[in-house]
């Protein structure tokens, strides 16, 4: 059984950045990870009337430096010598021209786990350009891969670059570096790029492609809508229903509980037969509303939920027993995720408050 949280002890250094940076940062926290925020004088909330409400930035204490000034980078140095790790999101060169590169940090620190977030990369012809979750997606073939035949590619919001392939991956890299830095004494570089995460992302769509079972194209596919069985049908009051019905006994159950027949149903494997099947499925569901379907499947093995909107998801029966989402001071929220032996993980308050640096090292000094 484990006691406390899983990164209890851990002490991080998030250098102020926008997405992916605070996103990992937010997950160690949310973890047990004592995170200082750096942010510039001022801060990100100028000009911003909600920070104060920003999720991503819960669980973790801000000081306020200004790392372009020599001895306010030596106080980050200091801190960073107490650090596990460090997080920075700049575009590569940037930390090495404040005198934070890795070079400098692990003269202070041998051990640390110097977290670099780019979407490029720290090296290769793009690496000093500007882009964003888009271009990133758009370069690994998973943009392509989103939309219908007839939207063209369709961006997934920003989940599949910044916060999957990005974030995540840096949490990752982190938390498979600390050991072991921990059991060696020596740190090492993390690499995490926002392209490379999105590419490792899309392993399973490549994997069906090498077995020839991808044709390409967008809503020709196993599970990007192409097949009758794996979608989103629309009912009679403007509402979506969400369609899983994958394997042979989860279609059975779906083909009885929309009391649908007829030999072309039969045949939901051939391709050929797909539009007809989904003309089928689609006129039925168009006979009711949303609510209709929801309780015809509620608890069954069919693969059929409804698909609910950000104001509807945190009331859902299962995410309300889960905890999946939270209210913290009136802002609802994902709950950390994973568990761990069972326990629901409370996510921390956001408080956007400076705190003072002298505070902090004395606090790290003393740990």
């Amino acid at each position: 059984m484990l006691e406390g949280k899983p990164l209890d002890g851990i002490r991080v250094v998030e250098l102020a950045s926008i997405g992916p940076g605070p996103f990992a940062a937010m997950m160690l926290a949310d973890h047990g990870a004592d995170v200082i925020r750096i942010e510039k004088p001022g801060g990100r909330n100028v000009g911003t009337s909600h920070f104060d409400m920003d999720p991503m930035l819960r669980g973790r204490r801000k000081i306020e430096l200004d790392l372009k000034k020599r001895d306010h980078a030596e106080r980050a140095l200091d801190l960073i010598a107490k650090a596990d790790v460090l997080i920075e999101g700049f575009r590569p060169g940037v930390t090495e021209r404040l005198g934070l590169g890795p070079v400098e940090c692990h003269e202070r620190n041998p051990a640390l786990v110097y977290g670099r977030m780019t979407g490029w990369g720290q090296d290769g012809p793009l690496a000093n350009c500007a882009g964003h979750d888009i271009n990133y997606i758009a370069i690994t073939g998973a943009l392509d891969a989103v939309g219908t035949r007839e939207s063209g590619p369709v961006p997934p919001m920003n989940l599949v670059g910044d916060f999957g392939g990005g974030g995540m991956l840096m949490a990752y890299g982190i938390c498979a570096a600390l050991l072991p830095a921990k059991l060696s004494g020596k740190g090492t570089v993390i690499d995490a790029a926002m392209v490379e995460g999105t590419a490792l992302l899309m392993t399973m769509p490549y994997s069906l492609k090498a077995q020839g079972l991808w044709a390409g194209g967008r809503g020709n596919n196993l599970l990007d809508g192409g097949a009758p069985f794996y979608g989103t049908y629309e009912t009679s009051d403007d509402g979506w229903m969400a369609v899983g019905a994958v394997e042979e006994p989860f279609w059975q159950e779906f083909l009885a509980l929309m009391n649908l027949d007829g030999s072309v149903l039969g045949q939901r494997m051939d391709s050929t037969a797909w539009a007809e099947i989904h003309d089928l499925i689609k006129k039925t569901f168009l006979k009711e509303t949303r609510e209709h379907w929801t309780h015809v499947f509620e608890g069954s093995d069919a693969c059929v939920a409804p698909v609910l909107t950000m104001d509807e998801a945190a009331s859902h029966p299962h995410n309300e027993a889960r905890n999946v989402f939270q209210n913290i001071e009136g802002v609802v929220q994902p709950a950390p995720a994973p568990r761990f032996d069972g326990a629901s993980p409370v996510a921390a308050k956001t408080d956007t408050s400076p705190v003072d640096y002298l505070s902090v090292l004395e606090d790290w000094s003393r740990a």
